[in-house]
């Protein structure tokens, strides 16, 4: 589907490359070279999608993504920079950016992220709270919508960039499962209601504490979850799935225990704390 995007960056080669593979997609193409033209081509003409450059000159990229939010019809906006500190990163965050991708890349990687990000529902661009935006101490409150989640997912996992891959892959499996616990189960998919995520990032551990909105739940009861499985029949819960007329899995609490160090719930179940330590 043809949309309006809007690409700034003060580097004019790399402006033009990404300006010509959008347009042979199909795609109605602008170009601005700093902030403020980026600013009046948005409040000229309407855009879906603003393709932003951090580091501009006079004008940051971040402080664009600022002015846009005051805009009446906003674009989803996909930060584009060299510079993936966490710092930078949270203030992405904290402006609404749907996307953070850093220089260099290939120019046809960002056809997959502007599809994705124009194809999502409306739902994926609600706004997303921050409350603490430290890189060792985030807080966020975020809607109750996958779409949203699947957002603050591609943003905290960033934080954890410097870490080596096996401990990146347990702790974004685990707080993907928790994450959208909270929010279908827990949040009931409301958009109206929210869940709060922190981070906490020490020397020798990461710990993420996830608060949903729900009642909680009883364990014991949960005789559609693997993790309730009697010793010796590991397709136990499998059978009451079926029974309940429930999709094929029942696995993820199983797994996000195995995936990291220490798995504690509040009494009432609507809170979760995970642990993963550091060697």
């Amino acid at each position: 589907m043809s949309s309006r995007i809007l690409v700034v960056d003060d580097d004019r080669g790399f402006r033009h490359g990404m300006s010509a593979i959008l347009t042979d997609a199909g795609h109605v193409v602008l170009q601005a070279g700093d902030g403020p033209a980026a600013l009046r081509a948005l409040q000229d003409e309407p855009y879906d999608l603003m393709l932003l450059d951090v580091g501009l000159p006079g004008m940051s990229g971040l402080e664009v993504l600022a002015a846009v939010q005051s805009l009446a019809v906003p674009p989803r906006v996909v930060m584009i920079t060299a510079d993936d500190t966490s710092e930078t990163l949270l203030k992405a965050v904290r402006g609404q950016a749907d996307r953070f991708v850093t220089k260099p890349f290939a120019f046809g990687a960002i056809l997959d992220i502007v599809a994705d990000v124009l194809r999502a529902p409306p739902a994926a661009a609600l706004p997303i709270q921050v409350v603490s935006a430290k890189p060792e101490w985030v807080e966020l409150v975020a809607p109750c919508s996958l779409r949203v989640a699947d957002r603050i997912q591609s943003y905290m996992m960033r934080l954890d960039a410097d870490l080596p891959e096996a401990v990146r892959e347990s702790v974004g499996r685990a707080f993907r499962e928790l994450l959208a616990n909270a929010v279908e189960w827990g949040g009931k998919l409301d958009p109206t209601r929210t869940v709060r995520i922190s981070y906490l990032r020490a020397r020798r551990m990461l710990l993420y504490r996830i608060a949903d909105p729900g009642e909680g739940f009883d364990i014991e009861r949960l005789t559609h979850a693997a993790i309730n499985n009697l010793e010796g029949d590991p397709l136990q819960h499998a059978s009451v799935r079926e029974e309940k007329g429930l999709r094929p899995g029942g696995l993820g609490l199983l797994i996000t225990r195995s995936l990291v160090d220490e798995l504690i719930y509040n009494e009432a179940r609507n809170e979760v704390v995970f642990v993963k330590y550091l060697d």
